[in-house]
C-alpha cells in the first residue's frame, strides 16, 4: 500500500485505462498541448454550457441556474485558490452558487455538523497535499467528497461539480476550462446518482465504479465543448 491514497485508487482495476482515455481525449481537443486559441466567445459558450448542465442535475434548474451561472463564471479566479486555499474556494463558490436562497449569515458557512466538519477538512488538506496520482481522480474524489458530505446544506451539489471543474483548471489537464465535465454528468443523471451513491458506500467498487464515471464524464465534456462545433 503507498502512504498517498490516491495512487492506491488510481490503480484500481480498469480505472487506469479510465483515466488515460479521458486525458488523451482532452489533449487531442487541446491539440496535443499545443493549446490551441480559444476566443471570449468559446469561453463564454463552455462556462454556460457547464453552467446550464450543473444546474439541470439539482432538479430545480429554474430555481439553481442563477447560482450556477455566477458560479462557473469565476471558475478560473477560484481555480487559483483551490489547491492552495480550498476553505476559501469552497466558501466563494457556495456564496456564488447560494446568494438568494439561503440567508446572508449562511453564505459561505459550513453547517454545524461535526463529521461535515471533519471530512470537508480533510478534503482541504487533500487538495493542498502533493500526489502522484492523476489529476482527473483527485478532482474526482473532491467532486465525490462534497456532493456526499453536503457541508453547506444548500448548493452543495453544485459546488461539489464546479470544484472538479476547478481541480481540472488548475492542474493543467483543462487549463482553458472548455471540457464541458459538468455536461458529461448531466448525460445520465440517474446513472451520476448511482456512481454517486457507489461512492457513498465506500466499498471499493463502489469507489472504483465512481472514479470510472468521472473519466468518462471528461471525455464526454471535450465532445460537448464548443472547440469541437
Amino acid at each position: 500500500m503507498s502512504t498517498d491514497p490516491l495512487v492506491d485508487l488510481a490503480r484500481l482495476e480498469g480505472v487506469p485505462s479510465e483515466l488515460a482515455a479521458a486525458r488523451d481525449s482532452v489533449d487531442v481537443l487541446l491539440r496535443d498541448r499545443g493549446l490551441r486559441v480559444v476566443s471570449a466567445e468559446q469561453s463564454a459558450q463552455a462556462l454556460l454550457a457547464a453552467a446550464r448542465a450543473s444546474a439541470a442535475l439539482t432538479g430545480d434548474p429554474d430555481r439553481w441556474l442563477p447560482g450556477a451561472v455566477r458560479l462557473a463564471r469565476e471558475l478560473p479566479a477560484l481555480s487559483a485558490l483551490v489547491l492552495v486555499s480550498p476553505g476559501q474556494a469552497l466558501a466563494r463558490a457556495h456564496a456564488l452558487a447560494a446568494h438568494g436562497e439561503v440567508g446572508d449569515d449562511a453564505l459561505g458557512r459550513l453547517r454545524d455538523d461535526g463529521e461535515a466538519g471533519r471530512r470537508t477538512a480533510a478534503l482541504a488538506e487533500l487538495l493542498c497535499r502533493p500526489t502522484e496520482a492523476p489529476a482527473l481522480l483527485l478532482a474526482a474524489i473532491a467532486h465525490a467528497e462534497l456532493a456526499v458530505v453536503a457541508p453547506f446544506g444548500s448548493a452543495d451539489g453544485l459546488v461539489a461539480r464546479a470544484v472538479e471543474h476547478m481541480v481540472l483548471i488548475a492542474t493543467g489537464v483543462d487549463p482553458l476550462g472548455v471540457v464541458v465535465v459538468e455536461s458529461g454528468h448531466a448525460a445520465d443523471p440517474a446513472g451520476y446518482v448511482h456512481a454517486l451513491d457507489g461512492y457513498a458506500s465506500g466499498t471499493v467498487s463502489g469507489v472504483r465504479a465512481w472514479l470510472v464515471h468521472c473519466a468518462r464524464a471528461v471525455t464526454y465534456g471535450v465532445s460537448a465543448s464548443p472547440l469541437v462545433r
